[in-house]
């Protein structure tokens, strides 16, 4: 007897539980072929297809099993699964609604139902069906019943969307007893006040929550919008009221600086300022960083507190006028602290060290201390010094994690890898490598950070790897969400549950993948420009005029060298060889889990096609990160390579859109019109369309004239000037003395380090024409006059010598000008 196609499709089933994904769909298959209408094969078939993350195929197989079976619960929350998953929100409301019909007394199935309208914007649907669904719901008003609570806050957020304000108020009123969350009740009772207009109920809520942390902002706010003060005055008075009710009160303190002024700015700052130096608050710069962006406060904050520096130096008080009144020494500690951080903010460097070396030392052993030269050396340019005295402070407390990846960091960024390994490895777990820890932990800070450390030394498989981790890490993420669709709804989370699908559909918006992608696509733009070549042929054109007697010994050589090599390389799979054993079974059962295992990422197996694959990192950024000139530039960058021209044209009109006179995207826009006008053998649909918007954004000017325009418009500014200079050597290679002379003056009051260091590497790479040693060696000197800390800018022999001055301790800023000078 044949076995039938169920008994088929279960044994196929259990096979892939076992990991014999082969077998598994053979057997299936042919459970199907012999019986095309079993539900069960369908249904198993397109358990197979989800569990390798086939979620499309799996959806078609859910519904042929269901035109056998159409009221299948299973099939039918399988299918509801995927579909949101996919966020076919149209599907997952039509199959939600079949389960309602199936099974109306079951909780999921009106939740379900009611999430649906909601992801899809219908609020007064879904807030009649959780309204439908809370009558059936016999609570005692006494009970403290979390779920329920959940489902009264889930229909209020619904109302609140819905713009029903008038109706989430009262609904609040109703049912706050049940509800377990106070201060999310307290919260969207003001919220909905102050949008309700009734300003002195809201005003008594906003502070009933500063009794409760009366260290919120938006508390503060809160008030503000209640109360509506007409005047400066009776504005400053609101934080005057609290600062007599909380006295210890930070935030009521620091919030009028944002917009008070004059003398009135000078008298709030000196009573903030005052307090946390006495308290010794590290983080009191920080809190005011945000007024930095105002020159006359910026100038009043530097002279109140290079005041109390001098005057605690002299007298230890604030002022000579205090009532007698001393500081403790630590006071005078914590101004130097805030000064050092001011400078280095303001583009001081040399001040920034001097304050922070004097309180290192008056206080040798304070950590934060070293943390901040160590960033002044980093903003500086010196990221070598800078990784040597976040050492440092790692090497005062190496039991801190926060210090331990701040070194690592800084490592990272001085091209130290090696040692940033050993650093993490530290607080990674035993047996394994801090790398593969590191990968398994998703810790994509240290990852973004190698990979742009690989990427500076021209290792590009090794940076290609960590951005493809990154990349799995964000689909990682994304297969988790599957396991809360059923779990939110039995937990009732639903808030919580509507911010997570959100979040998931942005997910690619974040830094991390924003910082990968780009890595990414800039290696692959550069081995498209400058693919790389066999080490067999480079090593063949080295030898071509070395003697016999030469060739032999550098023969010799290398055999040596090789065999050195491999006895390192033997040693290193040994140690390895028993960490793998330890994750072998970790591995696999991980790869159950997830479907099967993933295809290992191999640095040295560089792509054929580049651009194609820079094109997978491009598209969530086109689609999540279009605010953004860098995306449409680099979408450029490749479209440029690949000759599509309606491509280029759609990425530089949303760059145009976005930042008009931003210097990238100037040479993206003058390599559009050469290569336009240069091409030949364009449709003529498409050259007519082309030649309409070049019109619109160039008007009737040629190239040339167009970049020389932009250079008279910006004349004032070194990355406009560079990148027109740049241009000019594109459009007229004669032309390169004169770029030369408009990318390298420095007649401007102020300057970036990073503008000029771009000036001196384009001066050396030739953009600016072949043959510009002599006028790079000059601007590099001229440069280093302005930034005498950037390696950017340093003599050509410190690089030799840099372990020298490390080991030589802390050098003043006199005498590191002085080294540099004499090499």
């Amino acid at each position: 007897l044949l076995p039938a196609p169920e008994t088929l499709a279960m044994k196929g089933l259990t096979l892939n539980c076992l990991g014999k994904k082969e077998e598994a769909y053979e057997l299936v298959r042919r459970g199907l072929r012999n019986d095309l209408k079993s539900h069960v094969c369908w249904h198993v078939y397109g358990l197979l297809q989800r569990s390798d993350k086939k979620y499309d195929e799996a959806i078609k197989c859910y519904r042929n099993a269901l035109k056998w079976d159409k009221d299948n619960l299973q099939i039918l929350r399988d299918l509801s699964l995927l579909q949101i998953q996919m966020r076919d929100l149209e599907g997952y409301r039509e199959t939600r609604y079949q389960l309602l019909q199936l099974r109306p007394a079951q909780r999921a199935s009106w939740i379900g139902y009611a999430v649906a309208y909601h992801l899809l914007e219908d609020f007064d649907m879904a807030a009649k069906i959780v309204e439908e669904f809370r009558k059936t719901q016999q609570t005692s008003p006494d009970k403290v019943d979390y779920e329920y609570s959940e489902l009264l806050l889930y229909q209020n957020q619904v109302l609140r969307e819905a713009g029903l304000h008038k109706e989430a108020f009262d609904h609040l009123n109703s049912y706050e007893k049940q509800i377990c969350d106070k201060l999310a009740v307290e919260e969207t009772r003001g919220e909905l006040l102050l949008k309700l207009e009734k300003h002195q109920e809201a005003s008594e809520v906003y502070r009933r929550l500063q009794e409760r942390n009366p260290e919120n902002w938006a508390y503060y706010q809160g008030l503000e919008k209640a109360l509506k003060p007409g005047s400066l005055e009776a504005r400053q008075k609101i934080y005057e009221a609290s600062c007599i009710k909380f006295p210890k009160g930070l935030v009521p303190r620091r919030l009028p600086l944002n917009f008070l002024t004059g003398e009135r700015f000078r008298q709030s700052l000196d009573s903030y300022l005052r307090i946390n130096f006495s308290k010794g608050c590290p983080p009191v710069f920080t809190t005011l960083k945000s007024l930095y962006s105002d020159k006359e406060k910026v100038t009043v904050i530097e002279e109140s507190v290079v005041g109390y520096e001098t005057c605690l130096k002299s007298c230890r008080m604030f002022s000579e006028n205090d009532d007698g009144k001393e500081e403790p020494p630590t006071t005078l500690l914590w101004v130097q602290y805030f000064l050092a951080q001011h400078f280095d903010f303001v583009g001081q460097p040399r001040l920034a060290l001097e304050f922070i070396n004097a309180a290192i030392d008056s206080t040798p052993t304070l950590i934060e201390l070293f943390l901040i030269k160590a960033k002044i050396y980093k903003h500086a340019g010196n990221i070598k010094e800078a990784a040597r005295w976040m050492d440092e402070a790692q090497a005062l407390d190496t039991a801190d994690r926060f210090i331990n990846s701040k070194c690592a960091k800084y490592m990272l960024k001085a091209g130290l890898i090696k040692e940033a390994e050993e650093m993490c490895s530290k607080f990674t777990r035993e047996g394994t490598s801090a790398v593969d820890n590191l990968n398994e932990m998703q810790c994509m800070w240290f990852q973004t950070e190698c990979a742009l450390a690989y990427k500076a030394l021209n290792k590009y498989g090794e940076a290609l790897k960590k951005c493809h981790e990154i990349e799995r890490h964000f689909v990682e993420i994304t297969d988790d969400q599957f396991d809360f669709h059923t779990y939110c709804m039995r937990k009732m989370t639903l808030r919580s549950y509507v911010d997570l699908l959100k979040l998931e559909d942005v997910l690619r918006q974040h830094p991390f993948y924003y910082k990968a992608a780009r890595t990414a696509i800039q290696i692959y733009l550069t081995l498209h420009d400058k693919p790389l070549t066999d080490d067999s042929k480079e090593s063949q054109a080295d030898t071509e005029n070395l003697t016999d007697k030469e060739l032999k010994k550098l023969r010799n050589k290398q055999r040596r060298a090789q065999k050195k090599a491999q006895l390192e390389e033997e040693k290193k799979n040994a140690e390895k060889e028993k960490q793998l054993k330890n994750q072998k079974k970790k591995k696999e059962d991980d790869d159950e889990e997830i479907g099967g295992p993933k295809e290992e990422l191999i640095p040295d197996k560089l792509p054929e096609n580049p651009l194609d694959e820079a094109v997978k990192f491009l598209i969530p950024l086109k689609n999540l990160v279009r605010k953004k000139v860098e995306t449409h530039l680099l979408a450029f960058e490749i479209y440029f390579r690949k000759e599509k021209y309606l491509l280029m044209l759609q990425s530089i009109k949303r760059a145009v859109h976005i930042e008009p006179n931003n210097p990238w995207l100037h040479q993206c826009l003058v390599r559009f019109f050469k290569g336009v006008s240069g091409s030949t053998d364009l449709a003529e649909a498409v050259r007519t369309v082309l030649k309409h918007e070049i019109s619109r954004l160039f008007g009737e000017s040629s190239p040339q004239s167009f970049n020389k325009s932009y250079l008279s418009q910006h004349s004032n500014s070194i990355p406009h000037r560079l990148a027109a200079a740049k241009m000019m050597v594109y459009l007229e290679p004669s032309s390169d003395k004169m770029a030369c002379e408009i990318a390298t003056a420095l007649d401007e009051s102020s300057f970036v380090s990073t503008i000029c260091a771009e000036v001196l590497e384009a001066l050396r790479d030739g953009q600016l024409g072949e043959g510009q040693q002599k006028a790079a060696e000059a601007y590099r000197a001229a440069c280093h006059k302005i930034y005498p800390y950037s390696l950017a800018f340093m003599p050509p022999g410190y690089q030799d010598n840099s372990t020298v001055i490390s080991s030589n301790g802390d050098l003043s800023a006199g005498e590191l000008d002085d080294i540099a000078n004499e090499m």
